[in-house]
């Protein structure tokens, strides 16, 4: 992961953490363990002491089984309780390059390293734990209240850091709906450091973000600005602003409207006493500010709380918002989609995309969620959608044919062929066995002109195939490539005989021969044509499946044999084998014996060759291979 985006992101790119965050590292989003992993992991081998004794034994099976989440676990605790710092580190820097979502062991392992006198290391801790998981609200507290009190209170610019951090958190999880917690722990700050504009700025952009507690910031912003005086919350240039709008719609100037009535004549003033003084009609003056404020900010919260209500069903659904290795509840998963759907259809890109965020956290085991948000980001950012296939296939569903495969069509589309090219091999070599990633390779170096490659990857998967029905799949793919784009019958034939000596019942292999003999001058080729047809025959396939081939013989002399005697004997040995099935049938039906149809089924693969139509007024259901249409064959017996 880390590819950054060139659509809005919810969270900062690398640059920017680097740029905003007190020595943030450069772990790229989403991979935020692997960089301290892997730049400390041989300096642990050769530093580090002797690890307990149990370790090993736990070691060893999170290395061979590195999906088993209770033996991490178990892992995890053993090095808590042996109090050991390099097998802390070791093993909490593996967990997170499967598992970075889970939030609380990041702050386990903070804590560890605080606890063990490394302040930097715990701050580290922090930097990739949020660069893993950015919108975990409650991890950002966690780290800001970690800099409050681990950072010199007394450095200049302590101020200037804390509030960067703040930034940075609320660029990646502000915009959540459950992110009231970090609002308020920033407003709480501002207000220590007597930072009163910086306070109404924050209540100004948080009032029109739709979260849990919207009601809860209005009241709290309602207070603030009754606490002081306009001039010290706002901006001048906003101070001003409203003070002119207040002015101009009094009459007269009268800040509080009360100059009705005549006018005395001038220099005649009001005994002492009687009229407002200047603090007073300046206190009036303020007041009426704040109302014109409070009334400003009103409009925007009840758009927000609108806002609010369209999307409170959805949150109310979500009841597990953080990652966990257990299934979800089908209700939960629905509750997701249904959620995103309304988002994508009413939302702004930014929203769309926290959305996401959070939906890929609670639900990063579901490689359906993984395959949305990418095509979402099809229309937005190339390197988004390569950012989020990189983060699912690498981290959190490696063993996921689908999502690797959607991967690798979506950098060969970009033309990034070797990229493809290398996806796939590593699929191939994760999940060894699955013929669609091999058709996938395949197809890719056909492509792309690499046809050598193409037939030699096949042969090779030929090669080491040990199960006889995997291998005439296998064998009716490589013909069909050495008939249809090497344009070798011949090989393509030895292929197919080769394959019917392992597997002679296989009707699939027959057909797909069949086709391949069809395929060139059926007037010269017609001996081959035959042969096929005898070999058929000859087998010991189910007689219901011999019946096909058998009518299809007749087909093929009637409308292209050179020999009348052929086309009768064809004839004979049909009308035989017809009398055989009706005898079978009857037998069948007296109870003695099941029947043939429900006892032996003609054999099918996962992807075939499309069958040629045959019809036959004896024979059920078998497949066919293309060829010539069928005729309907006369009563040929008065000639045999």
């Amino acid at each position: 992961g880390g590819v950054r985006s060139n659509a809005p992101r919810p969270v900062p790119n690398d640059g920017e953490l680097a740029e905003t965050a007190p020595g943030l590292s450069d772990a790229p989003a989403g991979e935020g363990s692997k960089p301290g992993a892997e730049a400390r992991e041989g300096a642990l081998e050769d530093a580090a002491p002797p690890y307990p004794p149990e370790f090993d034994k736990y070691w060893k099976v999170v290395e061979e089984t590195p999906s088993d989440f209770m033996a991490w676990t178990y892992l995890l605790q053993h090095v808590e309780q042996e109090n050991h710092v390099w097998a802390t580190r070791k093993t909490f820097d593996a967990f997170f390059t499967h598992y970075p979502y889970c939030y609380g062991y990041w702050k386990k392992y903070a804590d560890l390293e605080k606890q063990f006198g490394f302040s930097r290391e715990a701050q580290e801790v922090y930097e990739r734990g949020v660069q893993s998981i950015p919108l975990s609200v409650d991890l950002w507290v966690h780290y800001i209240t970690y800099l409050q009190e681990a950072l010199d209170s007394t450095a200049p610019d302590i101020a200037s850091k804390i509030r960067s951090v703040f930034e940075m958190a609320l660029a990646a999880a502000g915009t959540d709906f459950r992110s009231d917690r970090l609002w308020d722990m920033y407003v709480v700050w501002e207000r220590e450091q007597g930072n009163w504009k910086a306070v109404t700025a924050i209540y100004d952009r948080v009032l029109s973000i739709p979260t849990q507690l919207y009601s809860h910031h209005f009241e709290k912003f309602k207070e603030h600005v009754q606490s002081f005086s306009p001039k010290e919350i706002l901006s001048t240039d906003e101070f001003l602003k409203l003070r002119c709008e207040i002015v101009n719609s009094t009459p007269c100037g009268d800040p509080e409207g009360e100059g009705e009535g005549d006018e005395g004549p001038p220099g005649d003033e009001a005994p002492p006493g009687v009229g407002p003084t200047n603090q007073e009609k300046a206190d009036a003056e303020m007041e009426r500010i704040r109302s014109h404020l409070i009334a400003t900010r009103q409009e925007i919260h009840l758009q927000n709380e609108e806002e609010v209500s369209r999307r409170w069903n959805f949150e109310e659904g979500i009841k597990r918002p953080y990652f966990h290795v257990k299934p979800l509840e089908r209700a939960q998963l629905k509750n997701w989609k249904d959620y995103l759907d309304f988002e994508m259809l009413n939302g702004t890109n930014e929203r769309v995309l926290v959305l996401f965020e959070r939906c890929v956290i609670a639900c990063a085991l579901y490689e359906d969620f993984w395959i949305k948000y990418a095509r979402y980001l099809e229309t937005h950012s190339v390197d988004g959608v390569r950012n989020v296939f990189q983060r699912a296939c690498l981290v959190h569903l490696p063993h996921k044919p689908t999502l690797h495969l959607l991967w690798a069509a979506f950098e060969e589309r970009e033309g990034n062929v070797d990229e493809a090219r290398r996806i796939l091999s590593c699929l191939q070599s994760g999940v060894p066995g699955l013929a669609m990633v091999l058709l996938r390779r395949v197809g890719l170096e056909r492509r792309h002109g690499r046809l050598e490659k193409a037939e030699g990857l096949l042969r090779e998967a030929l090669t080491s195939c040990k199960d006889v029905p995997t291998s005439s799949f296998l064998s009716i793919k490589l013909a069909r490539q050495l008939l249809k784009v090497h344009k070798s019958l011949v090989k393509g034939r030895r292929v197919l005989l080769e394959a019917i000596d392992r597997d002679q019942e296989n009707a699939k292999l027959y057909l797909n021969l069949l086709e391949l003999e069809f395929s060139s001058d059926v007037k010269v080729n017609e001996t081959n044509i035959l042969s096929c047809f005898e070999r058929a025959l000859g087998s010991s396939m189910a007689l219901d499946t011999k019946l096909l081939f058998s009518q299809r013989r007749v087909e093929f002399l009637e409308d292209f044999g050179s020999n009348i005697k052929s086309l009768l004997d064809a004839y004979n040995e049909h009308q035989k084998l017809l009398k055989q099935n009706t005898s079978k049938k009857r037998t069948a039906e007296n109870g003695t014996e099941e029947p043939e149809e429900k006892r032996v089924r003609g054999e099918e693969t996962a992807v075939s060759i499309a069958p040629p139509p045959v019809t036959t007024a004896t024979a059920g259901s078998a497949p066919t291979a293309p060829g010539p249409a069928p005729v309907a064959t006369g009563d040929l017996s008065a000639y045999s």
